[in-house]
Formats: C-alpha cells, structure tokens, sequence
C-alpha cells in the first residue's frame, strides 16, 4: 500500500458537500428538534432512490444474468460505503442460503478498515485495481459504492473490471459531476446536501443502503431465493430460525405444524424440498429432483411438477 500523502487534497464539488440552508441552526436546537430535522431530510430519501429505479433494475438484471452464467458480483466501496457494501453481502448468505462467493466484498483498507477509519486507503487507486485483478473474471458484474462519485479506489476498480471484461455499475451521490469512469450503469442517487455538511454517513449512506439491500434482494427474488414474499432458502442456523422454518412452511402451504415439522424432517431439514413436496403431493424424491432440474427455483419446480415432466 502507498503510504500516506499529508501534502494533497481534493476539492471535491458534490451535492453531499453543501451547506444545506434548511440545517444552519442545527446547534440552537433542542435536541428533539435536531431529531425532527434529521428526519426531515431522511424523509427526501427514498424519493430520491425511487427515481433510479429503472437503472436499478437494469444492474440487477445483469447481476442475474452474471450469476446464472457461473459468475460472481462483486461490491467495491471505502468509508462508508464499503461498510454498507459488506454488510449487504453478509446478510445474503443467512437470509437466502446464497452461495458465500455469489456476493463478494471489496473494502479499501481491509478488515481493519470496517471498523478503524485508515488513513486514505480510499485514495489508493492501485490497491482497487490489484483487488479487483486478482479476484474478479470476465461476465462478472462489478458494482462500485461511493457518494462522492470519484473516490480512487473505487474508480480504478471499476476501470480494471471493465478493461477485463466483466459489467460494471457505479452507485454515486453526485448527479451533477461527470462520470469519472465508464460503466454499463450509472446510478445518481440524488439525495442533496446533508444534515452535517459533508457527512455521507446520513442521507447519501441511507440511499446506499435502500440502493444495496433493493438490489440484491431484487436478484435473489428472479433467482427463486424466494417463494412468494418468504424466505424459502434461509438457512436455519438457531432455534429462532428453525421455528420461522415451520412457519414459513405453514403459511405457505396453509398445514398444520406437525404435518409441515414431519415434511421438513422428512427433506432433511430443506425448506425448499419440504415446500414443493407438500405443495405438489409429491414424494420428497420427486420433489428434490424438480429443484434440481429448475435450479432451486419453487415456482418453476411446481410448473414442472402440475406439467407431468419427469426429462
């Protein structure tokens, strides 16, 4: 890693940057009054997610297909974002039972950088490309978290992953600024000035989080993670979950809870199996081998089953 420069700053023009005239007499302010203004200006957010949909769905739609064909997404951010960018990628496994390495997180710095701020590891554009080099591969979909919209790290990142073949998206908090790289998505979330001048960490990570969490849930859901609005993949790791296994099973097939607690048993404790074989009045063979030729998908596994298809 480049050392430190204590010698260089940037200007940085960026909505995030500006004052914001509804806050400057934040600090007069009770504290319950800071509250509402804070909350005031989170209210602005999810407006301004709602405006990127479209581009939002076209990156999701290259992520489904990156991943069908064998590869992986990858998520690169510093700061902020690449806190917001692990976490989204942590959760997937546990709440979809998604593969550990579909989803795979890139923050500047390191480990130590997700819970120490480390001295401009995000102005280390080296450090990005090499990360990227050495774990991404053509028809990956490379996806780059970072307010300002030029932060190095992130920037060099996506410049390698396109130069290698893979698809690229830029999530950014910058509308007004040039895109500092191409990519085959851009994605400006408009969310303004902060609270705090220039504290990313409110609206522009709010955004990113709503951005991230839409995102990969929106993947998993055309993936078949899912079965309806419920969590047929997770994987019951505790006591709390496998009680939600049951539920999950009982609202979905309308059954009582012994015959939905034998059928899980029976399916060696898979939710996905279980389901389809309740659902379909197959045994649990059957229903196995219809998950495994439609991918894990439960709705498409129950088409072929109502069809008759045993090829």
């Amino acid at each position: 890693m480049t050392p430190p420069r204590h010698d260089v700053s940037v200007r940085v023009e960026s909505p995030t940057e500006a004052r914001n005239p509804r806050t400057e007499d934040i600090d007069r302010l009770s504290t319950l009054d800071v509250l509402r203004l804070i909350n005031a200006e989170d209210h602005l957010v999810p407006d301004a997610v709602a405006a990127v949909l479209p581009e939002l769905a076209r990156a999701a739609d290259l992520a489904v297909g990156a991943l069908r064909a064998g590869g992986r997404v990858h998520y690169v951010g510093a700061g902020t974002s690449g806190r917001l960018a692990t976490l989204d990628a942590a959760e997937l496994v546990p709440t979809f039972n998604a593969p550990p390495d579909w989803f795979v997180a890139h923050h500047a710095g390191g480990r130590d950088a997700l819970v120490n701020a480390v001295e401009d590891v995000e102005d280390q554009g080296a450090d990005g490309a090499a990360e990227i080099r050495r774990h991404a591969a053509a028809g990956d979909l490379v996806l780059g978290v970072t307010a300002s919209g030029r932060t190095p790290f992130v920037v060099a990142a996506l410049e390698e992953a396109r130069t290698m073949g893979a698809h690229t998206v830029l999530v950014s908090n910058n509308p007004t600024a040039p895109t500092p790289v191409e990519v085959d998505v851009l994605i400006a979330v408009d969310t303004g000035p902060e609270a705090i001048a220039g504290s990313t960490r409110m609206k522009a990570g709010t955004s990113q989080k709503l951005v991230l969490t839409s995102f990969s849930t929106a993947v998993m859901v055309r993936l078949g993670r899912t079965y309806s609005n419920l969590m047929v993949s997770m994987r019951a790791t505790n006591a709390k979950l496998r009680g939600r296994t049951v539920r999950i099973l009982r609202e979905a097939t309308g059954l009582g809870e012994q015959e939905c607690t034998t059928a899980l048993a029976d399916a060696g404790g898979d939710m996905k199996v279980a389901l389809v074989h309740l659902l379909a009045d197959v045994p649990t063979a059957r229903a196995a081998e219809a998950l495994e030729r439609t991918e894990g998908h439960v709705r498409l596994a129950l088409s072929r089953l109502a069809r008759g298809a045993t090829g």
